[in-house]
């Protein structure tokens, strides 16, 4: 029963580890659900922590289910992004830690690295795990390993987004734009991008979507309301909680058919990042929780 309790107060961690090396909720899920099948089936008694030995193992599926991904993900047609979180409201306690854990840019800087470097950085780095166990789960040795985490820490240094941004300044920006995309106002939502904002969307070409991307306020603006001409009346926006941050749910007779996330600098939108695969829209929870701010204008506002 004990370790039942502590497996489950391990669970919600784990899944964020294995989410963050995958970008894919279900293979995340499963691979925590395997990690613990092979404590059960193993029940290792000479263990120091059961929470080093997991990581160890989930790491070492990663690795492997990676792997087997490669070739997908290097046909895949156009921009890939990791498939969005979308949930209600976190606990206030875990909220900035969750922004800054899973929030769509950092992700994506992550998906940059190798399949063993990026194991091999969230291993060390974020859960603080000896250079033996990571060169247990990436078959080498730990000098090996050494230089492979401090290649990953330089990239991940470099790359990663450049601004902290309170949370409440991210949330009244995403606001904003999506009311001006409520309202159909170009020049609105073209105020509120950077002049070199960059948008990225995933079709997986299964819908349609940008396979290149779109660079520009002013070229995002154009796509943002020629996309909206396009589409039926019955479409709706509206703020919500995605990957830990104010997000955008968008919604086409009450089916969601886009998640938008968003890296902003606190005074403009740096990015769009828009999931439309709706093969990674599946899983996502429809039971959600609108920040408590966030307001849908009515439909009278929209056309």
């Amino acid at each position: 029963m004990a370790n039942d309790q502590a497996l489950a107060a391990l669970r919600p961690r784990l899944f964020r580890l294995a989410y963050r090396m995958l970008g894919l909720r279900q293979e995340a899920e499963d691979a925590v659900q395997e990690a613990f099948l092979r404590w059960h089936a193993r029940q290792p008694e000479d263990v120091r922590s059961m929470e080093a030995w997991l990581v160890t193992v989930l790491s070492r599926l990663c690795v492997d289910r990676l792997r087997a991904l490669q070739v997908e993900r290097e046909a895949y047609i156009g921009p890939w992004l990791p498939e969005p979180l979308v949930a209600m409201e976190p606990p206030a306690d875990q909220a900035t830690e969750l922004a800054s854990e899973l929030s769509m840019a950092l992700l994506l800087v992550l998906q940059r690295l190798s399949a063993e470097e990026r194991v091999g950085f969230l291993m060390h780095d974020v859960f603080d795990c000896a250079y033996a166990d990571i060169a247990t789960a990436l078959g080498k040795s730990e000098a090996a390993c050494r230089q492979l985490v401090h290649r990953a820490r330089e990239r991940v240094g470099r790359d990663k987004p450049r601004f902290e941004v309170s949370e409440a300044a991210h949330q009244r920006l995403v606001q904003q734009y999506v009311q001006a995309v409520q309202a159909r106002d170009a020049g609105r939502i073209a105020e509120l991008l950077a002049p070199e904002a960059v948008y990225l969307s995933d079709g997986g070409g299964k819908v349609g979507a940008s396979r290149r991307p779109i660079i520009g306020a002013r070229r995002i603006a154009r796509l943002e309301i020629g996309v909206l001409g396009k589409l039926p009346p019955d479409f709706s926006i509206e703020a919500g909680r995605v990957n830990g941050r104010t997000g955008a749910i968008a919604r086409i007779d009450g089916r969601i058919f886009a998640v938008s996330s968003f890296e902003t600098d606190g005074a403009r939108i740096l990015s769009v990042m828009r999931v439309l695969n709706p093969e990674k829209l599946t899983g996502v929870d429809t039971n959600l929780a609108r920040p408590a701010s966030a307001s849908a204008l009515p439909a009278a506002a929209r056309r």
